[in-house]
């Protein structure tokens, strides 16, 4: 939890409610600390025509009642806000848009960034809320006068890869309750409080690709099939044909369709000439990048070279890497050994220790 903690009760904090057992128990915690608490669940999509249906993802329709039972039984007023427009245009579009050019989104940053973060924050403060309080497994510490990002103690369920965006204000007014706990210690309070969804299972899909599906949702979308095309190897050698460029990412294995004699990986696409390309695992390391649309989570960019721990998954651990700036607000990190699948569209987060320095959109 971050610096010293409120207490009074005129202090009041919005929690921020999927319906699952996190945001459930950060509820729990933040009215445990003496704040006046409401409970607020943010309405994204239309489930039904997104065709909910067998994954587990967050925001459906069910979570909406086990959020409302939560609320209910910690005595907490309870709100639903219906954001399904500008999730549409600040989420969904931008999956749609960077799919067609090539990219591969992470639209649960841009979801934190544009929608957590930002659209649910302003109305928090809105509201005479002093704090929003959400699920997420990361702490917030003070170092001279600034707010600092820091990882969860549970490293396992660390989620400060999806936060590198946050602001100084927005740190100076978030809480994170959960970041010093494990998941079973965060289970077990639930069960404690017979929280309905103690046992609830992890959300693990985009929650409006239910079925993990991306090429179909995309056809859904724009309302028209995707364009076959040329599967070539790394001589430009057609051998294979593709369901549509949209549907591979850098790295990707399976499903290509393909019986070469040998293990081939997607290396590269080309959105103007609609071809995939697929070669030997060993094309896809790479040790430099370029990023940009870049957050420095102390508010300014570093003067010179910096190193640093560097992710560019969320998965991964964080790899010895120097970021140069450059003149356009972007950087270029050079890695100490070169790494998988680097890919445009997904985030490279900078760390120091357990510190969030900054990160920023891979664009090469």
């Amino acid at each position: 939890m971050r610096g010293a903690a409120p207490t009074a009760m005129s202090e009041k904090a919005l929690i921020a409610m999927s319906g699952g057992v996190d945001s459930s128990v950060a509820a729990l915690l933040t009215k445990a600390r003496g704040l006046e608490c409401l409970g607020v669940t943010m309405k994204l999509y239309d489930s039904g025509e997104m065709g909910e249906g067998g994954g587990k993802t967050c925001c459906a329709l069910a979570d909406v009642e086990d959020a409302r039972s939560v609320a209910f039984r910690l005595g907490i007023p309870y709100y639903v806000f219906n954001d399904t427009e500008e999730f549409r245009t600040q989420v969904m579009d931008r999956f749609v848009s960077a799919y067609e050019s090539g990219e591969t989104p992470n639209p649960c940053i841009d979801c934190n960034r544009y929608m957590k973060f930002d659209r649910l924050f302003r109305r928090a403060l809105e509201l005479g809320c002093r704090y929003m309080a959400t699920g997420h497994y990361a702490r917030i510490g003070e170092e001279r006068g600034r707010y600092l990002l820091k990882k969860a103690r549970d490293e396992s369920k660390d989620q400060t890869y999806f936060l590198y965006t946050m602001t100084q204000e927005q740190l100076g007014h978030t809480l994170f309750p959960l970041g010093e706990l494990t998941k079973g210690e965060v289970r077990a309070l639930a069960e404690a409080q017979g929280f309905y969804n103690a046992r609830k299972p992890d959300s693990q899909d985009i929650c409006f690709v239910p079925d993990g599906d991306y090429g179909a949702f995309l056809e859904r979308w724009r309302g028209k099939e995707s364009r076959e095309g040329d599967i070539l190897d790394r001589s430009g050698r057609v051998i294979g044909r593709h369901r549509g460029a949209a549907r591979y990412t850098l790295g990707q294995r399976k499903g290509l369709g393909l019986a070469v004699g040998r293990p081939v990986y997607v290396c590269g696409k080309d959105m103007e000439k609609n071809t995939v390309t697929v070669g030997p695992e060993e094309e896809l390391y790479e040790r430099e990048l370029y990023a940009g649309e870049m957050n420095w989570i102390a508010g300014e960019a570093p003067a010179g070279p910096l190193r640093v721990g560097a992710k560019v998954r969320s998965c991964q651990r964080e790899q010895g890497a120097t970021v140069f700036p450059e003149g356009d607000g972007g950087v270029r990190v050079l890695f100490d050994e070169p790494q998988r699948a680097i890919t445009p569209g997904q985030a490279v987060v900078f760390y120091a220790g357990d510190v969030v320095v900054g990160g920023g959109e891979i664009k090469r």
